[in-house]
């Protein structure tokens, strides 16, 4: 009897421990619900969506000096989206390119981060990202009147990328191959372009897309151009990341893309930005 008796009470201390433990982990998912239903109606009760970017990253998202507004691909995505959710303010905040995704999950203040990122499983591993908004692959910059003209003339050359992209990867992948014989990271494709009209480098790899827009414009002061027999080796889609949490907020987001593409607000903003055809993702 007395055994019976132990046996009971152990199987309604066990049953307790496992109600306690299902009763805890029942309101830690209802708090994350409510956390993410929170995220996208605190933004809108506050009128203000804060984002963070790079400085100065042409043409994605910079400050054109003549108007002293937001320019860019990116900045002006962003505009449009916030508009669509009801928001005539944002907020931005600066970071390097390479502390970008880092700043956003460190930050509560911040919302989304904006700024030519393009979408990779290692970064959506840490954060999310929106559907993809646009297209684009590396370029190889060179010297205006160099001598290198295609990938095989690198191989005994020292070849510049910017911290924190996906080139950095590229370039280290060449080395290990012995396509080239050295990398070296700048902290901005400004410092980069520098570098390479300064010949601290030989060549630099580089978005297609901040490239051709640096081209396009007469390439400031810089006599530089792009390696004239090259196929790119990535193709990537960009966009813009949210942290894991804000599941409300990238859906939200997510639908204001669709409606974007399906009426044409995303290809205009592109083609405004001298992109074309070649850059749109499919809805």
């Amino acid at each position: 009897m007395k055994k019976l008796v132990s046996l009971i009470i152990i199987i309604i201390g066990f049953a307790g421990i496992i109600g306690g433990c299902i009763t805890k982990s029942s309101k830690f998912a209802i708090t994350n619900i409510t956390t993410e239903k929170q995220s996208l109606e605190t933004i809108k009760e506050k009128g203000l969506l804060t984002i963070v970017s790079p400085p100065k990253e042409v043409p994605f998202f910079f400050i054109n000096s003549e108007t002293n507004k937001t320019s860019g691909i990116d900045a002006d995505i962003i505009t449009e989206i916030a508009k669509r959710l009801g928001i005539n303010k944002i907020e931005v905040k600066e970071a390097p390119f390479s502390n970008l995704l880092e700043k956003l999950k460190t930050d509560d203040s911040i919302d989304m981060a904006v700024g030519g990122i393009f979408i990779t499983p290692e970064r959506e591993a840490s954060v999310d990202f929106t559907k993809p908004l646009y297209k684009e692959t590396e370029t190889v910059i060179v010297p205006k009147y160099s001598d290198i003209n295609n990938k095989s003339d690198l191989k005994e050359l020292v070849i510049g990328v910017e911290r924190g992209t996906i080139f950095v990867d590229l370039a280290q992948e060449w080395k290990k191959n012995n396509f080239i014989k050295d990398v070296m990271i700048f902290e901005s494709t400004t410092d980069l372009l520098n570098a390479i009209n300064l010949r601290k480098v030989d060549a630099g790899i580089a978005d297609s897309i901040v490239v051709n827009s640096f081209l396009a414009d007469g390439g400031s002061y810089l006599p530089l151009r792009t390696l004239k027999d090259y196929t790119p080796e990535v193709n990537g889609t960009l966009g813009m990341a949210v942290r894991k949490a804000d599941i409300s907020l990238l859906n939200e987001v997510n639908k204001i893309i669709d409606d974007m593409k399906a009426d044409g607000t995303l290809y205009a903003i592109l083609v405004d930005n001298g992109l074309n055809r070649d850059n749109i993702v499919p809805q």
